[in-house]
C-alpha cells in the first residue's frame, strides 16, 4: 500500500471515530494536534471528561488488530502529548479519559478508557 492510501485510509479512520463521538454527544475540541513530541488523533468531551482518542485504522485483520499497535511506549507517549494539549488550551476538565478506536473495514470499533 502506497504512503498516500495508508494516509487516506488514516484519515476515513479518524473521520468514522469522530463521528461515533459526535454521534454519542461528545463534542470534538480538536483533530491532529500535534507538536514536536507527536499527534493526538482526537481530542472530545463529554460533560467534564477530556478524553483523548487514539484511532488506528486497517482494511483488515490480516497484519492484527489495531489495538495491538497502541503499544504502552505509545501509550506513555499519548500521555505527555495530552499534557502538553491541556497546558496549550484553554480547557479544563475534572476527568481526563483515555480511548482507543480501531476501525477495521467499515467497522468501527471503541474501547472507552482504553489505558
Amino acid at each position: 500500500m502506497t504512503a498516500d492510501a495508508n494516509r487516506a485510509r488514516g484519515q476515513y479512520g479518524e473521520d468514522r471515530a469522530a463521528q461515533w463521538y459526535l454521534d454519542s454527544g461528545y463534542d470534538i475540541l480538536d483533530r491532529n494536534w500535534r507538536n514536536s513530541s507527536g499527534e493526538l488523533d482526537l481530542v472530545a468531551r463529554l460533560g467534564d471528561t477530556i478524553v483523548f482518542v487514539e484511532v488506528k485504522a486497517r482494511a483488515s485483520l490480516a497484519f492484527g488488530s489495531p489495538f495491538e499497535a497502541i503499544t504502552v511506549a505509545k501509550q506513555r507517549r499519548i500521555r505527555g502529548l495530552a499534557a502538553d494539549w491541556m497546558r496549550a488550551s484553554e480547557h479544563t476538565a475534572a476527568l481526563l479519559r483515555f480511548d482507543a478506536v480501531a476501525v477495521i473495514g467499515t467497522d468501527v470499533e471503541v474501547l472507552l478508557a482504553a489505558f
